[in-house]
């Protein structure tokens, strides 16, 4: 096999921990109530469907949802006559006329129609809710109350005591039958009666027929457009007692024991959905601890590969809502921070799947027609942090669905980069649908920017270098060298300095203030374009080497790279923004975009650009900590890179600071835009990973940047770049075991901590200057130990 020398890896050791961990810890949440908002039901879902449920005593509501339920079209929103007024917009930026561009490209450089506020877009909706009405013999209080979510089988448990009966509810997505399963049961015969009932906001019709309740319809698309359908199906199952059907709703009476079966599908590529609706339904079959059964063997196949250990204090037995509460003020509660690694591990397992869609905003959950933001795909920043831990946290398979969806794009891509700037390659600017959208937005201060591709090619490369399969790299290599293709094309000199710059563009959603006072956010060649495109550039090179491939092309692209304007310090020591000094008109603003090089890119680090890492700081301290829920767990990540655990650590107590009518974390753990932003989730959950374990420098890192805190833990089985499944652990401060399993041939170098390391499982090494260096086979494992 020919390896990869783009990272022989280096293993850094920071001082620290202890013995190999075999059995999954165990993670879970609860309340010790029934949710009154959204926010503190809990998520359930299988990568395609979804359920929310609210543990409702009189009254249960469960709210459904399916990834690819959107309204929209497949609409041509690309403007023809964008490109006539390109060559004025640029001269106008370069004449230093800025605000001039920025209202030109308002009138003619936008998408056809209303953009993302139009019924053609679309956007993801709720798919329907549940609701199951109880009927008890007296009206005493439900005590005893407990509602968990458990992360280690996917399901939700509710119990009760009521009239001195004990009532039990449990609920999950199945792994391996794609339906939602309820069951309701008592410790008393007959105590159950209830009827259930599905209902949406619009567009749609039900019906009970037997045992079966449907719901059905059809989803707006636009003026002369036929429009998403939809249907689902709740079959009713009863153990005891009497069932009967009354026009919308299904009555039960004297029951032992009730199931609940939900399909939901829509015809989003899939011209069968009515038979698919049934098929699954009646293909799972009645037999609930079998389905039950193989649902969690499912799972745990991907849940249990990575586990964290951290320490706990008394706060960790407390319902999640008062545990996030009591962690405002003692932060020694440290198992909340492996909790939150996992939950975000939970939420992508859940969320996405093989042959699906990506998880949108909401994941895949949404309670609401009209979703914040659409519930869509944005790509400066959202859809990508969606997937930081889906490498690292040994979940590479769950990238796919989101490298699919970026090939996707590429088509109509292709008739946007034409139509707009008459480039090869193809393009996409922040806004992403179901329906192919590439278009620039409808506000060009936000719209504009046109390295959303680029950026996420950045994906489809780090597949590669976690994978190292050389097979992959031949399926994504066109795609990327498209997005380069598209910038070789696009990049303009500036008659002001002869750098290479992208314009029309802008620093995602940010604006700046012109030596006249104007507040602007259209520029010529932003710091992150810069670095994302510099980023580009050097992995399609890369990749074009293995592939032994457009060997001329990719010196033509090197040359260009060199023409990108370097990442600079301003005169505040500051990493700058835009090519120009500008003033910041938000100095606090969400976007960090400057510090795109820092992470997820990796242009920037202590070894190459020293004084960039402090200008680093400087940005980021000017920023300030509080922010979107997104927004700080991206800085997180940044503070991870910056070797400072304890700031990292002090955003992750500002993240999961209980949100009321602000940023943070809501009851379930959602993370908070506010309103709800799965973003944030994810994001925090990577910069965890990325205080235990780094490997974008060529080397890996383990516990770089962890607070002073956390002297005792354990990781077992995450990943590396360059092809490795790595666990360790440390106690008081020191490594006392390293586990390192190779995926397939590679290089390791691996510089240990001070010590005498016992090293087993190869003979293939040396150790030179306090480095070790092996060269594995697929599979091999090698054990190093430190004596107490």
């Amino acid at each position: 096999m020919k390896l990869n020398k783009f990272f022989p890896f280096v293993f850094i050791f920071s001082v620290i921990n202890l013995f190999a961990q075999e059995k999954q810890n165990e993670w879970q949440y609860y309340f010790d109530k029934p949710a009154t908002i959204w926010e503190e039901s809990v998520p359930l879902g299988n990568g395609r469907i979804g359920m929310m449920p609210w543990g409702g005593v009189e009254r249960e509501r469960i709210v459904l949802n399916e990834i690819s339920m959107w309204s929209g079209n497949k609409q041509d929103a690309d403007n023809p006559d964008a490109y006539k007024h390109l060559g004025e917009i640029r001269k106008l930026l370069f004449e230093k006329r800025n605000k001039e561009a920025q209202e030109l490209m308002y009138k003619t450089f936008t998408c056809k129609g209303k953009g993302s506020g139009g019924a053609d877009y679309g956007k993801f909706q709720n798919f329907a809710n549940l609701y199951i009405d109880f009927i008890y013999p007296e009206t005493a209080e439900a005590t005893e109350y407990k509602r968990i979510l458990d992360m280690n089988d996917a399901l939700s448990r509710v119990s009760f005591i009521k009239n001195n009966i004990e009532y039990k509810r449990e609920y999950f997505t199945s792994f391996t039958d794609d339906i939602g399963v309820i069951r309701y049961t008592a410790n008393k015969s007959k105590a159950l009666n209830l009827k259930v009932s599905l209902q949406r906001d619009e567009n749609f019709e039900t019906y009970a027929s037997g045992n079966v309740l449907y719901i059905f319809g059809q989803l707006e698309a636009g003026e002369g457009h036929a429009g998403m359908k939809y249907m689902g199906m709740v079959k009713v199952a009863n153990k005891g007692g009497k069932l009967s059907a009354a026009n919308k709703e299904i009555n039960i009476e004297n029951a032992d024991e009730v199931t609940l079966f939900v399909s939901m599908v829509t015809d989003y590529n899939n011209a069968n959905y009515e038979r698919q609706v049934s098929d699954l339904m009646n293909n799972a079959g009645n037999n609930y601890e079998k389905l039950k059964k193989s649902h969690i063997e499912s799972y745990q196949k991907l849940f249990n590969r990575t586990d964290l250990t951290l320490d706990k204090n008394k706060n960790s037995a407390l319902p999640i809502d008062k545990r996030l509460e009591a962690f405002v003020t003692d932060k020694t509660d440290y198992d909340l921070a492996a909790l939150y690694m996992q939950y975000g591990r939970y939420l992508l397992i859940s969320s996405t799947r093989q042959g699906n869609l990506p998880p949108n905003l909401q994941g895949l959950w949404a309670p609401q027609i009209n979703t914040p933001w659409n519930g869509d795909y944005h790509m400066n920043i959202n859809l990508q942090m969606n997937l930081w831990g889906a490498e690292m946290f040994n979940l590479s398979e769950l990238h796919l669905p989101t490298i699919e969806y970026v090939k996707s794009l590429a088509k109509p891509g292709s008739k946007t980069a034409k139509i707009y700037y008459n480039s090869r390659g193809w393009v996409t600017h922040i806004l992403g649908n179901v329906w192919g959208f590439t278009s620039p937005g409808e506000h060009p201060s936000w719209g504009a920017t046109n390295t959303a591709g680029a950026w996420m090619c950045q994906h489809l490369w780090e597949h590669y270098v976690y994978t190292q399969d050389i097979e992959y790299l031949k399926s994504v290599y066109p795609t990327m060298k498209g997005a380069a293709q598209f910038f070789e094309d696009m990049l303009i000199e500036d008659p002001n300095n002869g750098y290479l710059v992208t314009a029309p563009t802008t620093s995602p959603e940010n604006a700046y203030i012109t030596p006249t006072g104007d507040v602007v956010s259209i520029c010529a060649g932003s710091a992150m374009d810069n670095q994302i495109i510099r980023e580009l550039f050097s992995n399609v090179e890369q990749a074009a080497n293995l592939l032994d491939t457009d060997t001329e092309w990719v010196k033509s692209l090197s040359e260009k790279k060199q023409r990108l304007a370097p990442t600079t310090i301003g005169k505040y020591g500051q990493v700058m923004e835009w090519l120009e000094d500008y003033e910041e008109n938000e100095p606090h603003h969400r976007h960090v975009s400057q510090l795109y090089g820092l992470h997820p890119g990796y242009e920037i680090t202590y070894e190459k650009t020293p004084k960039l890492m402090e200008a680093a700081k400087v940005s980021l301290n000017r920023r300030g900590d509080q922010s979107t829920g997104w927004s700080m767990a991206w800085k997180i990540n940044f503070w991870a890179r910056l070797k400072d655990g304890n700031r990292a650590y002090k955003l992750i107590g500002d993240l999961l600071k209980p949100a009321e009518n602000n940023w943070g974390t809501y009851p379930n753990l959602f993370s908070a835009h506010p309103p709800m932003q799965i973003d944030g989730n994810f994001g925090g959950s990577a910069g965890i990973g990325e205080m235990l374990l780094q490997s974008h420098e060529g080397h890996i890192e383990l516990l770089p940047s962890i607070p002073d805190g956390w002297k005792n833990g354990n990781v077992k089985g995450m990943k590396v770049r360059g092809g490795a499944e790595v666990s360790f652990s440390w106690q008081n401060g020191n490594i006392r075991h390293i586990s390192i399993k190779a995926d397939v041939d590679n290089e390791f170098i691996i510089k240990l901590p001070a010590g005498s390391p016992e090293i087993s499982g190869t003979n293939n090494y040396r150790i030179e200057n306090g480095k070790v260096y092996m060269t594995l086979k697929k599979g091999e494992k090698v054990e190093i130990r430190y004596l107490m």
